[in-house]
């Protein structure tokens, strides 16, 4: 039993070291949200999606610019005629150039454009959203290893108390001067402290591997972190107000909207006539064995053509009508959607205010009922020693400092992530708001190096 007790207070101590805040190396709860916004995969795969949308202005301006083909032919035939020894062999080729030029499509090239940029536009707050997102998350997952940490600290000092419980209960039913009933009791309490341990240790395990997730890193000593009290707003209703004018997500479907309206103007253009030019330049060659009657007509032939097109659309089989009520509902459902997020952020505004108010009033609450149950405890203790307690007292205070404890540690957890939670719901979880050591991403200057590139396979980082 010495031995069980020694590795317990060993594991005990070390536990209380990572938690330790004046421990030299610990991680602090910004430099986490640092690692998260420079390594989380899903954050770089967002900005891996904007790229994407940038070149779609690039798509959508292509039909302003001229196409330019070349083509090339050659043949060769040789042909003879029977029942004499005439014969004959023929070599064409064709070479040229064609340039064509839309002047006027409807307005749907731009549409287009504008409903690219409106789409480029929702990628960014989609993106400001996603990293928002990822800080909150790295920032609840930071929360969750400290606190699961705590709480197996504070399983394994139970046990420990449990443990040291019943070797006294046994000593005093050998002198006789307890039951059997409170070895039994003892023995109980210590075995379920047992379990209680290894599941504290699962799940501190768990969050480790989630933060290691989001992260991007293992946490290793994690200092204790405070709320972001100076940030927030002043009133729940001043927080609703900002999220609704600032909330990424509010703006993303708005520009959303800007898109839908152009895609559907895009689409009316397609009953408009449709005018272009087309120029080009071609070389035509001939060549036969010489002594050939044909031979009058070898020789090479240059020809250039300029001419324009103009089409005029009558009916489609009701095609592009379809396309343009669909267009249109989708129009409708895009203004919806701006709708359906201010409803979302709202709630999500004023659930973690609640949250963020309840768990300030449950920090003060609990540390006076873990100063009570404390003293209860002591008391009890006393009380048992000179025979007006049972064990079972004993064991029921004990549980109750520790449900306490552990009720703190939660509502310590609670009250950081909801103010991070609060500053997410609004719109202001930012690297600038943070003073996150970080490199900024700044989508913006991929998009203004490829909006008006007109020809390159590489992109702006060389790949």
């Amino acid at each position: 039993m010495p031995s069980v007790r020694k590795s317990l207070f060993t594991a005990v101590l070390v536990s209380a070291t990572a938690l330790s805040p004046l421990a030299a190396s610990a991680e602090t709860i910004l430099g986490a949200l640092s690692k998260a916004y420079q390594n989380n995969s899903q954050l770089n795969s967002a900005r891996a999606g904007v790229r994407v949308t940038d070149e779609g202005v690039a798509i959508a301006k292509s039909g302003w610019r001229p196409t330019i083909a070349g083509s090339a032919s050659i043949d060769y035939s040789s042909s003879h005629l029977n029942g004499t020894n005439s014969s004959t062999r023929l070599t064409t080729g064709n070479f040229g150039v064609q340039i064509n030029q839309t002047l006027f499509d409807g307005f749907q090239t731009r549409n287009n454009v504008a409903a690219a940029e409106s789409q480029v536009r929702a990628s960014f707050e989609n993106l400001r959203n996603t990293e928002e997102n990822i800080l909150f998350n790295a920032a609840s997952a930071y929360m969750d290893v400290i606190r699961d940490r705590q709480i197996a600290v504070l399983t394994e000092q139970n046990l420990q108390f449990l443990t040291e419980q019943a070797r006294a209960a046994r000593s005093r039913f050998e002198v006789g001067e307890g039951t059997r009933t409170d070895v039994a009791q003892a023995d109980a309490s210590r075995a379920s402290a047992v379990a209680q341990l290894s599941a504290a240790r699962a799940q501190a395990l768990a969050s480790a591997a989630l933060y290691h997730q989001i992260v991007g890193d293992e946490p290793g000593k994690l200092r204790g972190a405070s709320p972001l009290s100076k940030l927030l707003p002043r009133s729940l209703d001043s927080a609703i107000a900002i999220a609704a004018n600032e909330h990424p997500a509010i703006l993303a479907t708005q520009h959303l909207v800007d898109a839908a309206a152009f895609s559907v103007k895009s689409a009316e253009g397609a009953l408009l006539p449709q005018l272009s030019a087309s120029a080009g330049v071609s070389s035509a060659y001939r060549n036969t064995v010489p002594g050939s009657i044909l031979n009058s007509q070898d020789g090479t032939t240059n020809s250039a053509s300029v001419g324009a097109t103009l089409t005029i659309p009558i009916y489609s089989g009701g095609r592009t009508s379809a396309i343009v009520r669909q267009n249109k509902e989708s129009l409708s459902q895009a203004r919806i959607e701006v709708d359906v997020n201010r409803d979302q952020v709202r709630q999500a505004v004023a659930s973690a205010w609640s949250q963020y108010t309840a768990a300030q009033q449950n920090v003060a609450a609990n540390k006076q009922v873990i100063d009570a149950s404390i003293l209860a405890l002591n008391g009890v203790i006393e009380e048992r020693n000179v025979g007006q307690r049972t064990t079972l007292d004993v064991l029921n205070a004990q549980a109750t400092v520790i449900t306490a404890k552990i009720n703190q540690a939660n509502s310590e957890h609670d009250v950081v992530v909801a103010s991070y939670a609060i500053l997410s719901a609004i719109g202001r979880l930012s690297t600038e708001r943070l003073a996150l050591q970080v490199t900024k991403y700044r989508p913006e200057e991929h998009y203004n190096a490829v909006k008006d590139k007109w020809i390159g396979l590489r992109t702006p980082d060389g790949r």
